[in-house]
Order: C-alpha cells, then structure tokens, then sequence
C-alpha cells in the first residue's frame, strides 16, 4: 500500500523562502481545536495532544481502508481582541500583547479524500477510549487563505517579530493589507528540535490596497 504523504504532495504548501515571497494558497481541510492562552505554558501540550490523537485515529481508520497516509505538520492560526490591544503591527504584536492573551486555532491538514463524518467519529473514539479529553473540542475546519506574504523563519520563536518585520515592509511596498489571521506551519517539532533549528513558516493573508 502506498503512504500519501501531504508534505510532497502540497509541496509548495509546506515549503516557504527565507525572504518575504506572494503566494496563492488554495483551499484545504483540516482538523482543528481552539484555545486561548501562553504557547509556552504546559497547559498547551494538551490541545496538541487532543488534535493529534484524532489525526491518528483518522489515519488508522483509512489505512484499514486501502488509503494510508502521513500525518502531516502541526500548524497554528493567531490572533487576539484588536480591540482590547490596537495599534499593535504584525512585527510588533508578539511582543507588545500579553501570551496570555493570544488567541488559537491548531490545525493538522487532512487528505482531499477525508470526509468530515470521519472527523466526529474519530473523536468520539478517542474519548471512548480516554485518551486525549480536550478531543471533544476537535472540528473539522476549512479554509482558503488565497494570497498570503509568507516567508521561512530559522531560529527560536523569540526571534519571529525581526521575520515578521521584513514581511511588514515586503507588504508596505507592495501596497498589501492583511486579510486574515497569522498563520505558523511548525516544520520542526518544537517539542524536540534546539531552538536555534526551528523552522517555521509564517505566513500572513493579504489583500491589494
């Protein structure tokens, strides 16, 4: 049986350059949980352990079936109350907002042949089994983010407001406006990987004027 894997694929989706670039993301599917709160908290293992135990018994369901795949890269939508905090820049907000404060939606994309009663059965059979009880917080989600200022980030998470800066200027240049949430695809497991070799892609929807 041959393994889809969704990183080769979605080739262009996963990869990203180290310098500010416009691309067209087209639509996906995927599942998601919510939350809110410090990334760096222990608290935040839970939701990641939720989403990936469904994406597991997702995967085990269709490899039964003939459709084996990969489970690909974790990934994050952010965002927090404009409201509450304005003024704050793509640059600058990662720093001038409280973590406590951020906003999430953690996502693993989802092969095109996944339907979404796949989705509910599969929570259900992970809390069946009391294994991740943040799972009933799992969806299924879809998105098209369409044109988007992405760039690869190296290096420690702290870092990412000097990588959001360049693309800031790249859509200052090129007379772009944001048109959506932040978006982190996680290509390293920051659970493993040193700080200093984390790579991730940051990607910001955009729209002309």
């Amino acid at each position: 049986m041959e393994k889809l894997d969704l990183t080769k694929q979605y080739k262009s989706y996963y990869t990203a350059a180290r310098k500010p670039e416009l691309v067209s993301i087209p639509p996906a599917q995927y599942i998601a949980i919510c939350g809110k709160g410090d990334p760096s908290s222990t608290a935040f293992a839970a939701p990641i352990e939720a989403l990936y135990a469904t994406a597991y018994t997702i995967k085990f369901v269709y490899k039964a079936r003939g459709k084996d795949f990969t489970v690909p890269r974790l990934e994050g939508l952010w965002w927090y109350n404009e409201k509450k905090y304005p003024g704050a820049t793509i640059s600058s907000a990662a720093t001038a907002i409280p973590r406590s404060e951020w906003e999430y939606r953690l996502l693993i994309r989802l092969p095109d042949f996944v339907q979404q009663s796949a989705v509910a059965d599969a929570t259900a059979a992970v809390l069946q089994k009391n294994k991740a009880a943040l799972a009933a917080r799992v969806t299924y989600f879809t998105m098209e983010e369409g044109s988007c200022v992405q760039m690869l980030h190296v290096g420690p998470f702290a870092n990412e407001p000097e990588s959001l800066q360049q693309m800031a200027d790249y859509m200052q240049t090129h007379q772009l406006g944001r048109n959506g949430m932040h978006h982190e695809i996680y290509l390293s497991d920051f659970r493993k990987t040193a700080p200093e070799k984390l790579k991730t892609i940051l990607r910001e929807p955009v729209r002309k004027g």
